[in-house]
């Protein structure tokens, strides 16, 4: 599938590439057009001090690499922005490719439970040490605490402008900034005539300050379903309490795909739990009416349905007005459609939101129809390419979002 057999350039000069950005796209995209143009000029440019420092805290410092999805289908459906143009990116270079990329360079992954990829270390530096090897190895120059003030086509070449003004001049140059909270970020790259999708947070949990549900943080509810009132959204998966509200893939999810509907609402709305992910309400009354034929005489605080965890159990009875100390056989049909409800239809008022962990992911950027997706080249200023979370393409938790950024800086990089 992927494919780097690319001719050098034409003639004597030496070709000059930046790339702006010391993220994962930045580097791999670098790695990339260096291994594509071995006898150019590879630059690195990164503002602070501090390199690949998403791919040191994701997944909770092990590096979620990407995603173990069998086919491009299924993982295009991890994306609510992007996924179309994905699809076809990722006939170039997949999940797969990303395996196979780091394994060829002693960075042996594995598959998780879950279809969450990480280095078999357990330890994100691992991917880090790979990615700075290869800049070694191809004598690509880092240089940090280089901001970029400025940036100008002129005369089929980019002029970029560095602190103090300076100018230096490149062939070609990848933008690979990431995603930034503010329009404002992006103010630079519109200048050049590229149209900007207002940035809007993506990937948080739902703040809940006035639910007495928060005293359970920590319990998991392991396949849940999840909806927000008044609209299309929904989403399943394990649910986790937290002491603020509402965490797990399932609330993640959600987030994602409702990320701007959400922003619009001021992150105040309803959001409906179907604590067992079942649908016919005439099947969970089924099973509970088993289960008050078959434990009569116990109580059902000692009964558990769907093996719901204890303190959720007695939560929800007492949400609902029932005596956890009564029978199952006390309970009569009123009483069994009352934990029916409760299972599938639990409402929870949302008041805000919190950023997952330390994994800052925003929706927007440089509108895909400012782009050449076939080679990430920009159609208002030839010679500038785009790789990552700079382009308005997000994914939900789960390697997802690295697999954008290896795609989108592996096509980058062959500067096409």
């Amino acid at each position: 599938m992927a494919n780097t057999n690319i001719h050098q350039q034409k003639g004597n000069h030496k070709m000059k590439i930046a790339i702006i950005g010391g993220g994962a796209a930045g580097f791999f995209s670098a790695i990339n057009a260096k291994a594509n143009y071995p006898d150019s000029e590879v630059q690195i440019f990164e503002k602070s001090l501090k390199i690949l420092s998403k791919v040191k805290i994701s997944g909770g410092g092990r590096c979620n690499v990407t995603n173990g999805c069998k086919n491009v289908k299924t993982l295009s459906e991890g994306y609510p922005r992007g996924a179309a143009k994905l699809k076809k990116a990722f006939k170039v270079f997949d999940n797969k490719d990303t395996w196979k990329w780091f394994e060829e360079r002693n960075v042996p992954l594995k598959t998780e439970p879950d279809n969450r990829v990480f280095p078999i270390s357990n330890d994100s530096q691992s991917i880090i040490d790979c990615l700075l090897e290869q800049t070694r190895t191809l004598n690509i120059q880092i240089r940090m605490q280089t901001g970029i003030n400025g940036i100008k086509a002129k005369d089929n070449k980019i002029n970029l402008t560095l602190k103090g003004d300076k100018i230096e001049e490149f062939d070609k140059v990848i933008v690979a900034t990431g995603g930034s909270p503010k329009r404002s970020g992006f103010d630079w790259l519109a200048e050049l005539g590229h149209e900007i999708i207002d940035p809007s947070p993506s990937l948080f949990t739902f703040n809940m300050p006035n639910e007495p549900i928060i005293k359970l943080m920590g319990v998991v509810a392991e396949n849940a379903a999840v909806s927000i009132q008044g609209t299309k959204l929904k989403s399943d998966g394990p649910l986790l309490i937290t002491h603020w509200g509402m965490s797990g893939p399932a609330i993640l999810k959600l987030s994602a795909f409702g990320a701007r509907m959400l922003k619009e609402r001021n992150y105040e709305f309803k959001a409906q739990v179907n604590w067992v992910n079942e649908n016919n309400n005439e099947l969970i009354y089924q099973k509970l009416n088993e289960i008050s034929l078959e434990h009569n005489k116990k109580k059902i605080s000692s009964v558990k349905p769907y093996k719901i965890r204890e303190r959720l159990w007695l939560f929800l009875l007492e949400k609902r007005g029932l005596n956890k100390d009564k029978k199952w056989e006390e309970l009569g049909k009123k009483g069994l459609n009352k934990i029916v409800n409760i299972l599938s239809n639990d409402v929870y008022s949302v008041k805000g939101k919190t950023t997952f962990k330390e994994e800052f992911v925003t929706c927007g950027g440089i509108s895909l129809e400012s782009i050449n997706f076939k080679t990430m080249e920009s159609l208002s200023c030839p010679n500038l390419y785009f790789a990552g979370e700079v382009l308005d393409i997000d994914g939900i938790t789960g390697g997802y979002n690295f697999q954008a950024a290896w795609t989108t800086a592996f096509i980058a990089g062959m500067l096409k």
